[in-house]
């Protein structure tokens, strides 16, 4: 039996015994794991570091870097998602929908957990915590396959989370980690159906890809963020240019910055040379030829269009309408985040109609599309898909139904 079968044995295993834990066994192992991450943070933070150095070593971007490191403050914000996750309501065993049929049968509609859930994931190592986090108040067992580049990272929190469980009443095998870096394991992961009851896939577009064509397992696709911000003509310009600077600088490698920006052709020439000046030191800037009319900045390409930079470069394309900006989203997209900038209410409402995205926003930035922000505690990853869940990506998200029928006695004639 190979390492990737037996962790999926005890995790098949206590996932019979998790999906009727009680909420207060689950919120009190949650805690334990708190206290194990605080008491422990120290030798992640140096196990974190080992994989920073490799890293950089390596000549990885910075904007990646910045995803991958750990801090103090880092550990605490992940301490806030499980405190946040332990305040939520258990999604699990409730009903809204329950009725009786002519016969007598009272049917109810009930949440259950999903099962065993396998989640692929790349260099950040806060999805760790965040993904066991939400699959034990979900009441699912969690399989983690992180990428190489945070393996010291992933291996320290995890022996952290099952020291803290190994105090509860919850058994340590809900959560498997794995530590073998071959592509090949998950090849093997992707094809056990007897095992896993869903993976998501969270990263960039070659990852999804991949275990998407390769999974045999029902998978969930997250992620890849090539996400868009248009200024209508009556959009206010001040606004717009600090919801700009925020969507692409504050964090660029994360999926939901922005990426493209579209500008209405009747203020072109008073907006554009202020985003020039707003991003011009820390941001390559490259247009379309009306753009380059205007300011001066590298071309973009048809090449430009479908990337999702994670990097200090932002494409610019001016549009001659709201027709024109939606038909470019809908065409190049990936149907993550979407945001119009405008103060016509009839142009606010067709966007957020027409646009077809997990999260369309208007007047603000897309940086908000997050499981924390949304008040989740955390996420698995932002669906960008339609089937089962959509968006960010929290208990709620995490569960399935069982109809129950209770009768006294009835048969079908």
């Amino acid at each position: 039996m190979s390492i990737l079968i037996e962790k999926c044995t005890k995790l098949k295993e206590a996932s019979h015994l998790l999906s009727a834990v009680s909420t207060n066994a689950k919120n009190t192992g949650l805690q334990l794991v708190v206290d194990s991450l605080r008491k422990n943070t120290g030798y992640i933070l140096s196990e974190n570091e080992k994989d920073v150095e490799a890293a950089r070593a390596s000549g990885t971007k910075e904007s990646l870097i910045d995803r991958l490191m750990l801090n103090e403050a880092r550990i605490e914000g992940i301490i806030e998602s499980i405190d946040t996750i332990i305040k939520l309501k258990d999604p699990i065993w409730t009903s809204k929908d329950v009725w009786t049929i002519e016969n007598g049968l009272t049917i109810s509609k009930m949440t259950v957990p999903l099962g065993v859930i396998g989640i692929i994931y790349e260099s950040r190592p806060n999805v760790t915590v965040d993904a066991f986090a939400l699959a034990l108040k979900s009441g699912n067992c969690i399989l983690l396959r992180g990428s190489s580049s945070a393996i010291n990272s992933n291996k320290a929190l995890v022996k952290a989370i099952k020291e803290g469980l190994r105090s509860s009443d919850i058994s340590e095998d809900v959560i498997q980690l794995i530590e073998d870096t071959d592509r090949d394991v998950v090849r093997e992961m992707l094809t056990l159906n007897d095992y896993i009851d869903v993976i998501i896939p969270r990263g960039g577009a070659d990852l999804i890809r991949f275990v998407v064509d390769n999974a045999t397992v029902p998978t969930i696709e997250t992620g890849v963020g090539n996400c868009h911000i248009f200024v209508d003509e009556s959009g206010k310009i001040e606004d717009a240019i600090n919801i700009i600077k925020n969507a692409k600088v504050q964090r660029p490698g994360v999926c939901n910055a922005c990426e493209k920006l579209l500008i209405h052709e009747n203020i072109a020439e008073d907006i554009l040379p202020k985003v020039y000046e707003a991003l011009k030191d820390k941001v390559e800037l490259r247009g379309c030829t009306n753009t380059r009319k205007i300011i001066d900045i590298n071309e973009a390409t048809e090449e430009d269009w479908p990337i999702e930079y994670l990097d200090y470069i932002l494409g610019i394309k001016v549009v001659s309408n709201i027709d024109e900006a939606i038909s470019h989203i809908q065409k190049y997209g990936s149907k993550h985040s979407e945001s119009i900038i405008t103060e016509n209410y009839t142009n606010a409402n067709y966007f957020l109609r027409r646009v077809d995205a997990a999260a369309v926003y208007v007047n603000a930035s897309t940086r908000f599309t997050d499981g924390g922000v949304f008040g989740f505690g955390g996420e698995m990853g932002i669906s960008t898909q339609k089937i089962h869940a959509r968006g960010p990506m929290g208990i709620n998200e995490l569960v399935t139904v069982k109809y129950t029928i209770v009768g006294s006695g009835q048969i079908r004639v």
